[in-house]
């Protein structure tokens, strides 16, 4: 079955100017993410995973190329993906609710929050915050501060969700946790996500496809799919196939390789 591409980048390129001189930072970067695909892109530090979520959300302007969204180009328009970064964002004078419901609060008006609020009330407790909606950020665990973050993009009205390295200031066990529940959660909404991480491990178990980052300045190195079915289990990353792919990756990082030829 052939799925509509969802989010487009068409030969995205971006430089910026160093003590004088224009560096490229990416270059000539073509990704398609399908409709309720899951995608992650893994690279090294530096490698402007960031700088595409910056030129997908309109925070910066690409040098060359297009930002596609249902094939309309959308390119230095903002407001039109929801986004979750690596901390969680929140603002520590709001409540939980308040702080889930933030991006329809702006989107919408009076009857809009009203209606964000009780829906923002059922999903907290779909994913065990049940208690805290009037909490503040504070009084959570790091985890729990992520799950708001989540469902602040999961509940807003961007079609397409945008993780940069959500889970990396975690420690291991809560981030193993956050993983599972991510993939839970995920396969019940189905929304479109582009995820980005520096872990291999994490972008094999999460995701339908992986784009790796390599070369300087950074393009496409590799292209993987990922096989394993959904409804996905922690116990695939102790398989074989699963190994097999880890390893792969983590050559095509290690050895700098070239980008790929369109």
């Amino acid at each position: 079955m052939t799925v509509a591409v969802k989010l487009e980048l068409r030969s995205i390129s971006k430089a910026y100017q160093m003590n004088g001189q224009w560096k490229d930072v990416v270059r000539d970067i073509h990704m398609q993410v399908g409709e309720k695909e899951f995608v992650s892109v893994v690279g090294p530090s530096g490698s402007g995973k960031s700088t595409l979520f910056h030129i997908i959300g309109g925070l910066a302007e690409p040098s060359a190329g297009k930002v596609l969204i249902d094939g309309a180009d959308v390119t230095g328009k903002r407001g039109l993906i929801s986004y979750m970064p690596q901390n969680d964002s929140l603002f520590p004078w709001r409540t939980i609710v308040d702080n889930v419901v933030l991006s329809q609060e702006i989107a919408g008006g009076r009857a809009a929050k009203v209606k964000a609020r009780r829906e923002a009330a059922e999903w907290l407790q779909r994913v065990g915050l049940s208690g805290y909606e009037h909490s503040y950020p504070h009084e959570l665990s790091g985890g729990m501060r992520q799950r708001v973050s989540f469902l602040r993009a999961l509940l807003g009205p961007g079609e397409v969700m945008c993780l940069d390295e959500p889970f990396g200031a975690l420690d291991a066990l809560t981030r193993m946790e956050m993983q599972q529940w991510l993939l839970r959660i995920w396969e019940e909404t189905r929304r479109t996500v582009l995820f980005v991480t520096h872990s291999i491990e994490e972008a094999l178990l999460l995701s339908d496809r992986v784009y790796v980052l390599g070369g300087r300045p950074s393009g496409i190195a590799d292209v993987v799919d990922v096989p394993f079915g959904r409804p996905r289990e922690e116990s695939v990353t102790a398989s074989p196939e699963f190994q097999q792919l880890k390893r792969r990756i983590y050559e095509t990082l290690s050895a700098g390789s070239p980008v790929l030829s369109r």
